[in-house]
C-alpha cells in the first residue's frame, strides 16, 4: 500500500485520527465530562492533536478561552490525563491507547505578534516605499 502524504510530510492517516482525538476531548471537555473544578470554570478549546507516527503518542495543543489562566488549565488537564485517555481510548478504536501530552498552542500569539510587527509604523513605512 502506498503512503499518502501532505504538503507539511504528515500522512493522512496520522491527520485524520489526530483530528478524531481532538473531536473526542472537545466533547468530554464542553459536555463537562471531566470532574475538575478548573476545567468546569474555563471554556477550553483543543486546536490541534499531532500523532507521533506509531500512532501511541499525541500531542494535544489546547487553549482556554481568551487565554485566561493557561497554566492552571494545564495543570488540571494533567491532572486528569488517565481519565481522557481511557476515554480517547474507548472512542477512537486503536490498536494502542495513545497517551496524551497537553501543551499551550502558542500558534495564536504568534500571529498577534507578527500582526502588531506589521502594523508598527517603522514597517508599514517600509512596505509603503515599496
Amino acid at each position: 500500500m502506498r503512503k499518502v502524504e501532505t504538503p507539511e510530510g504528515r500522512s493522512v492517516r496520522l491527520l485524520r485520527v489526530g483530528e478524531q482525538v481532538r473531536h473526542v476531548l472537545s466533547e468530554l471537555l464542553q459536555r463537562g465530562d471531566v470532574h475538575d473544578e478548573t476545567l468546569q470554570n474555563h471554556l477550553v478549546s483543543v486546536t490541534e492533536v499531532r500523532m507521533s507516527p506509531d500512532l501511541r503518542h499525541a500531542t494535544v495543543f489546547v487553549k482556554p478561552l481568551l487565554g485566561q489562566d493557561e497554566e492552571a488549565v494545564l495543570k488540571a488537564l494533567r491532572q486528569n490525563t488517565a481519565y481522557l485517555q481511557r476515554e480517547v481510548a474507548r472512542r477512537v478504536q486503536l490498536k494502542y491507547a495513545a497517551k496524551l501530552k497537553f501543551l499551550a498552542d502558542e500558534s495564536f500569539d504568534e500571529g498577534t505578534h507578527i500582526d502588531r510587527l506589521l502594523r508598527s509604523p517603522k514597517v508599514a513605512q517600509d512596505i509603503e516605499g515599496e
